[in-house]
């Protein structure tokens, strides 16, 4: 099992254990005492509905921790062209694909297509190649450069918002 998801499920556990135990002295309190507003009436729900609807709570709070801190997006590799490394990016809510994966020592093209008209999105910025290039809407701008050691190289927008990686390998 994959151990992401045993940590996931042992601490969907944990968290469940700690609820219950909790929920005891609160039930044990509520039929002592008398409601402040008379008005609301308490409806009892039977224990499988309770523990149904938090099991689910809790299967729905892993799957968000797993998605936005353990998801890694899969990279996607540039093709190869005559000694130039090419791929085309999509502008459009963010950068598609964002992960670029490519070879050192060799000329990197980049061909960024905006379709998002929003002002965030209308430059690129490569700030360990130096680079900060602005992108027309509707128009294929074509970024070059040759990364000389592998390692991760981020880009950004503008507002350093929306981001992406260039993974350079030997």
């Amino acid at each position: 099992m994959n151990i992401k998801i045993k940590t996931g499920l042992q601490f969907s556990g944990i968290l469940l254990s700690v609820l219950m135990v909790n929920s005891a002295p609160l039930r044990a309190m509520e039929s002592h005492s008398e409601p402040a507003n008379a008005q609301f009436k308490t409806i009892e729900q039977p224990l499988s509905t309770k523990m149904v609807v938090t099991v689910s709570g809790l299967a729905l709070i892993g799957l968000e921790l797993w998605w936005f801190l353990f998801s890694k997006p899969k990279a996607k590799k540039a093709t190869l062209n005559e000694e130039t490394q090419e791929l085309e990016i999509l502008v459009d809510g963010g950068y598609q694909p964002n992960r670029i994966t490519v070879q050192s020592g060799k000329k990197v093209r980049l061909n960024f297509i905006r379709k998002d008209p929003s002002h965030c999105l209308d430059k690129v910025l490569f700030p360990d190649f130096n680079i900060a290039q602005d992108l027309p809407l509707n128009q294929t701008t074509t970024i070059e450069f040759i990364p000389e050691e592998s390692g991760e190289y981020t880009f950004s927008c503008g507002m350093n918002m929306v981001r992406g990686v260039v993974e350079v390998q030997h």
